[in-house]
């Protein structure tokens, strides 16, 4: 007479209930938060580089300036413009820079003029007839400041290449018909609001002109200027154009933010020697008249011991419409907008169901081998063999306790040893089993399978356990 099979032993699987964890479904769960996670900040890091790389910092040293070589420096506009015999002056300070307008008609450039004194600002709207003043992305607190009635609107991620007449429009400045397309495409600006202002406007409202006494050129994008972007389009000619139409440039150069204006004069008295209040005196002598100054005739606004009646200053500058948006540079805001739809994505993407779930009665009776077939092609599709051999094993054990009346507080070791009696095996062959680890491959997965089905059977067939239709 032969006796029960012993039961066939397959490789590892996941372990069932009070067996070891299942480390590779940890391994799963946590990809499965720390990949999304990993690839957005990826690409938040890389797109906040690229950013800074080609948006470089006005209050950079070297920034546009006529001597600096490097990639955000202006030497080789400067050399431009030599090479077309425009005399390129170089300031750094705004004072010597004014007292250069009057020798003759000239451009005054001032590419950073966030570095200015908010007590200078109000100097650039009262320049002397016949100058152009051209002033390279500058922000509402400036134009406000130097009684400019601009304002600045929207304002892109990056610059872009636009033609002159890009927004609807006729570009009405030769220079910027003349150098055609160029990357002036960054910050718009606009007549403001309750002024009845004309405006010359080109490349999108990247750039404007402001006729009147003194010619006023505002461009929202250096890139025209720099090192590194001149040779591209039309953006050298664009550049000469603007500042060679005088024949002179004066090229205020500020390494860092200006000091406030208290010029005393030669001797050290103390006293100011120019007022940057619009209308004020730009010169001082010791009479009190006014005249004969560093920065020419004016009207004197105080005696010689300094207690004029005008201030020295042009007091604070207006309050922006919303402070808190200048508090911050625009990639910050950026930044915190790509935070914020990644967020959202992460909410959607771990997003699960509000309430308890509702029982509705099924329009259809689905067999129960179609829905067996139907997980079960779900797990092969997910590759969950994990999963599914932890679900076959469960079921065993299920149906051994039963047969074996073990009691539900029996560890696997013991679990084991009961079983392996009745089923004619070793109990490190049925702890194997039923508490092994997760199968590798399909084969192994069916192979389980087979091996809880036979270990079942013969448990059930042992002799000495009740069997169905048994009278006992």
């Amino acid at each position: 007479m032969t006796g029960p099979a012993t039961p066939t032993v397959t490789g590892p699987a996941p372990a069932g209930p009070g067996g070891p964890p299942a480390a590779p479904a940890r391994r799963r769960r946590r990809h499965r938060v720390i990949v999304p996670l990993a690839l957005a900040a990826a690409l938040l890091a890389g797109t906040i580089g690229t950013h800074a790389v080609d948006q470089p910092d006005p209050g950079d040293p070297g920034f546009l300036s006529p001597i600096a070589t490097d990639d955000d420096g202006g030497s080789h506009l400067a050399d431009a413009l030599r090479g077309q015999g425009v005399t390129v002056a170089r300031e750094t300070d705004l004072l010597p820079a004014l007292a250069g307008l009057d020798r003759g008609p000239a451009t005054l450039f001032v590419p950073a003029a966030e570095l200015l004194h908010p007590d200078t600002l109000g100097a650039l709207g009262e320049l002397p007839a016949g100058r152009r003043l051209v002033l390279v992305d500058p922000s509402r607190r400036v134009l406000e400041s130097a009684g400019l009635p601009l304002v600045p609107t929207d304002r892109r991620w990056a610059a872009r290449a636009v033609d002159p007449a890009a927004g609807g429009r006729p570009c009405a400045v030769p220079e910027a018909t003349r150098a055609g397309v160029a990357a002036a495409g960054l910050q718009r600006y606009a007549a403001a609001p309750g002024t009845a202002t004309a405006l010359d406007r080109c490349y999108a409202d990247g750039l404007v002109r402001l006729p009147g006494r003194a010619e006023v050129v505002v461009i929202g994008a250096s890139d025209p200027f720099r090192n590194d972007r001149i040779a591209e389009h039309g953006n050298e000619a664009l550049a000469t154009g603007l500042l060679g139409v005088h024949g002179r440039v004066v090229w205020l150069d500020l390494d860092g933010p200006a000091p406030a204006p208290t010029f005393g004069r030669p001797g050290g008295t103390g006293e100011p020697a120019w007022s940057p209040t619009p209308g004020g005196s730009t010169g001082y002598d010791g009479d009190g008249t006014g005249e004969g100054g560093p920065g020419g005739p004016g009207t004197a606004t105080g005696d010689g011991d300094g207690s004029g009646d005008a201030p020295d200053s042009a007091g604070p500058p207006p309050p922006d419409d919303n402070p808190l948006l200048d508090a911050f540079p625009p990639w910050f805001w950026a930044l915190l907008l790509q935070l914020a739809l990644v967020a959202l994505l992460i909410v959607l993407w771990r997003a699960r169901r509000l309430g308890p779930p509702v029982t509705e009665p099924l329009p259809v009776e689905v067999r129960s081998a179609e829905t067996v077939l139907g997980r079960a092609r779900l797990y092969q599709r997910a590759r969950a063999r994990g999963p599914a051999a932890a679900t076959l094993r469960t079921a065993a054990l299920g149906r051994l306790r039963g047969r074996l009346d073990l009691p539900a507080a029996l560890g696997p070791t013991e679990v084991a040893a009961r079983v392996a009696g009745p089923a004619g095996g070793t109990p490190e062959q049925i702890h194997e089993l039923l508490f092994g680890a997760a199968p590798q491959t399909d084969a192994e997965l069916l192979e389980l399978a087979r091996s809880l089905d036979r270990l079942t059977r013969t448990v059930a067939a042992a002799p000495g356990r009740p069997t169905e239709g048994d009278p006992r």
